[in-house]
């Protein structure tokens, strides 16, 4: 005699396959909707696109001390790790929504309309979007209403939602198999419709909206004002040191962009506004015409933290700042520069010390090329002596003479300090942490920088002992980093080692330890070795 299944087993697998085929509709109606978004998307702009449109909104809703924490666990896969956990979070969305329109067709289609209303919400909060940024997720989200209608009506049909066979010969229904048929069919079908429809989505947006052509075609003048040669010893031959000057490819990227933006040269303008006579509009073919100044700068994160990554040296060329702002005729009482971005970002910068004869640039080439698109092409600003979040807006289009009482700019508004001065700091680079090394003589080597203060010293200390001097490398100029090396005759044991740096004035980076948020870290770098 065969062993029969006891009910409440048969129950439960009925309930496991009910759950599984329901979240196998959600996640297909979610493919739909991402798609479909992304398609739609070709003509309202990539960053419409549901997923990163929300993307978009939860970094600006993201506190600071979360955005510090994330880069520094996670550096620049931090947007990686964002766009992993909205889609975990979609996907979830997805599931209930199968799940409940198995029960309630109505319900499962509330959670998509729900999918789709937080897509419109984020698309048309961000400051660059239009009222077409809300198309891709409300024609996403009523396409997938319709295919999760048609998916849960071809299940229905199969009796596995508790149906008898015999309901399969009912008047109405088909042949028999031809519902269950009809639903494996319909989900291959958008399941690979999706795929498609997204790949292809994403391939001709990338195709639309790319500029490398046009980066490629321009031609960077010469400068009127070149740098002059680079001093002999700038760079010690030390193996592992950082090159004097960054590759571009290398070059450090932490912005709040999820898309890179994508600005043509010939549609680029700069508006020069606010407390100023003669309010004025640039062309990027106007910009090249200017006096351009070729500058060694050395640009730095706020969220490096002490012997961090994100700092980087660089050969830039740029009209100058300063010239364009007396053209416009700035006016009295003006104590800020608010420069803004085609993405909506904002940098403020104090007006004086933009005036005050210091390299400010608007800069159009890094290293000798055209500007990198992920590093503001086709112009970005660069202003010595401040980290990155108050000086060194990419793709800027705006520059807005204003005062600290009247605006706060993106960062500030964050809680960052409203004055973003870069403090000087130090790294090691050789020898790497926790290295085996030989006893006897230990070449220690490294780079320090304070933008528009230079450099005049840096001291060694090993374990508790003396602080010693260290060899400086030849100075470039104050606005770039300071190479130097320490040779140290290394005995046997497990040591430490760490290093501060001086600015021209004399003055040492503070030991005390500060977090980078929200004014910069401060502290020594410190590091253990074992000495065989």
């Amino acid at each position: 005699m065969k062993p029969t299944l006891k009910p409440a087993p048969r129950v439960r697998i009925r309930i496991l396959i009910s759950l599984l085929t329901g979240a196998l509709i959600g996640a297909l109606t979610a493919g739909v909707a991402l798609a479909v978004g992304e398609a739609v998307a070709v003509f309202t702009g990539p960053p419409s696109a549901p997923v990163y449109a929300v993307g978009e909104a939860a970094v600006n809703l993201t506190p600071a001390p979360v955005k510090e924490w994330a880069i520094a666990h996670f550096g620049e896969h931090d947007k990686q790790l964002l766009i992993t956990g909205i889609l975990a979070m979609l996907t979830v969305i997805a599931l209930l929504a199968g799940i409940a329109a198995l029960r309630r067709f109505w319900l499962g289609a509330a959670f998509v309309a729900l999918f789709g209303a937080i897509g419109v919400a984020a698309a048309v909060s961000q400051p660059e979007s239009g009222p077409s940024w809300a198309l891709p997720s409300i024609i996403g989200a009523l396409i997938a209403i319709g295919a999760l209608r048609l998916l849960v009506r071809f299940h229905r049909r199969t009796g596995a939602a508790g149906q008898s066979a015999e309901a399969e010969h009912a008047p109405g229904t088909g042949r028999p198999g031809s519902g269950r048929r009809e639903f494996i069919e319909t989900a291959a079908v958008l399941a690979v419709g999706s795929a498609a429809v997204g790949f292809g989505a994403n391939l001709i947006s990338d195709r639309r909206y790319n500029v490398s052509a046009a980066r490629a075609a321009v031609r960077i003048p010469k400068p009127t004002y070149p740098a002059p040669p680079l001093p002999a010893g700038v760079h010690p031959n030390v193996a592992g040191l950082s090159s004097f000057f960054t590759d571009s490819d290398d070059f450090y990227r932490v912005d709040t962009d999820l898309v890179l933006p994508e600005v043509n040269p010939d549609s680029w303008t700069l508006r020069i506004h606010g407390m100023v006579d003669r309010p004025t509009e640039i062309s990027f073919g106007e910009l090249l015409r200017q006096p351009l100044y070729e500058h060694d700068l050395t640009v730095s994160c706020v969220s490096d933290p002490v012997g961090g990554p994100y700092v980087g040296n660089a050969r830039w060329i740029g009209a100058s700042v300063p010239a364009l702002l007396r053209a416009a005729g700035v006016r009295t009482g003006a104590d800020q520069l608010i420069a803004g971005s085609v993405d909506g970002m904002t940098i403020g910068t104090p007006l004086g010390s933009v005036l005050d004869g210091r390299k400010a640039l608007l800069a159009v080439a890094m290293n000798g090329q055209p500007l990198p698109i992920a590093h503001g092409f086709p112009a970005r600003m660069l202003i010595p002596g401040f980290y990155g979040y108050a000086s060194a807006c990419k793709w800027v289009t705006d520059l807005h003479v204003t005062t600290f009482a009247a605006e706060q700019a993106y960062w500030v508004r964050r809680g960052y300090a409203e004055i973003g001065t870069m403090k000087t700091q130090s790294r090691i680079d050789v020898p790497m942490p926790f290295a085996h090394l030989a006893a006897g003589s230990v070449m220690v080597a490294g780079i320090a920088w304070a933008t528009d203060r230079g450099i005049s010293a840096v001291q060694v200390q090993i374990d508790d002992g003396p602080w010693r001097q260290a060899t400086l490398a030849a100075s470039d100029n104050p606005d770039t980093w300071r190479q130097w090396t320490y040779d140290w005759p290394a005995t046997p044991g497990t040591h430490s080692i760490q290093v501060r740096a001086a600015d021209d004035s004399g003055t040492y980076q503070t030991g005390v330890q500060a977090s980078p948020y929200p004014s910069g870290a401060s502290g020594y770098e410190s590091l253990v070795v074992i000495v065989a």
